[in-house]
């Protein structure tokens, strides 16, 4: 936390502000008129919060995109927000990096960023208060390097020449003998932790060489260009008797999602982690989130692999 007036360049982003004590139904909403292409329930039990909030999680989903180094967001309040603006930034945060069935968005961003700084002040003047709020975030990847996997993934995913009649497997199928046949595990960069292309598409993708991150987030990449559904799950497997941190995909083949872990696949040149159910992945334990009633019921897994 800052109270230092913060002077970093940054495109702003102008919040409309709502005081959950009084906030009713004809809140304001965004003065420049924008309509946001989604809609987030955002809570309203903090001491503030923002009446043009889809407008600004559409904002700070763009600027990652961008790679944009500070991300400012401006707004004037009533009130010392001071206590609650962590939980505030950490919601808007959180919904700018859901899910959208977007190729370069949702998990795509989620897993190639090491989390974010924050920064907050206020000017007060009277009974006003004026806050700037910066968001800094630790990007694995900058913005020429993306140009390049956008480029690079558009000529793949056109090379494949799908067309109506390819059905889901015959994608899936493709998009993993690509990276199973183009994209080698990174063994040397494992345990240099200040090397994070090793984590990206990017590294995966360009540099041919990747961990379980990177394959899998080139995997999401190259899937949801070609239209099929598919997340990024985390979790822990059992190394020469160590827990190791893991990331691999799960996969909608009509209506059911399969496991398939692609830098498994290929670092011990077998098939055994293609396309399988959880209970033939046992040596893979996923994280809580993973194994919740939402999240299952919104992505429901086979009880069978796929055969």
């Amino acid at each position: 936390m800052s109270r230092r007036l913060l002077l970093r360049a940054a495109v702003s982003i102008a919040a409309v502000a709502v005081f959950a004590a009084a906030a009713t139904a004809d809140s304001p909403i965004a003065e420049d008129n924008r309509v946001a292409l989604y809609h987030y329930d955002v809570r309203d039990d903090l001491s503030i919060y923002f009446g043009n909030s889809d407008i600004i999680i559409e904002d700070i989903r763009n600027a990652l995109k961008r790679r944009q180094k500070d991300i400012t967001i401006v707004y004037d309040s009533q009130s010392d927000n001071m206590a609650d603006i962590d939980e505030l930034i950490a919601d808007l945060m959180e919904y700018a990096l859901s899910e959208t069935d977007k190729p370069d968005e949702g998990d795509y961003l989620r897993y190639q960023m090491g989390g974010y700084d924050l920064d907050y002040s206020y000017e007060k003047d009277g009974d006003a208060y004026s806050y700037t709020v910066v968001i800094t975030p630790d990007y694995y990847s900058d913005s020429e390097q993306e140009k390049e996997v956008s480029q690079a993934a558009d000529k793949v995913v056109e090379g494949f020449a799908f067309d109506e009649n390819t059905t889901d497997l015959e994608k899936v199928r493709a998009v993993y003998d690509f990276v199973y046949k183009n994209v080698d595990y990174d063994i040397i960069h494992k345990k240099n932790e200040g090397y994070h292309l090793k984590s990206t598409a990017y590294g995966a993708l360009i540099y041919k060489h990747a961990l379980c991150q990177g394959f899998s987030v080139l995997m999401y990449r190259l899937l949801r260009q070609s239209g099929i559904e598919c997340r990024i799950v985390t979790g822990t497997v059992m190394i020469d008797g160590a827990e190791e941190f893991h990331a691999w995909n799960i996969v909608n083949i009509d209506g059911k999602f399969y496991d398939l872990d692609a830098a498994w696949c290929k670092q011990l040149e077998t098939e055994d982690y293609f396309l399988k159910c959880d209970a033939e992945l046992e040596d893979h334990i996923k994280d809580k989130e993973f194994l919740s009633e939402d999240f299952l019921e919104k992505y429901p897994m086979s009880e069978e692999s796929y055969s």
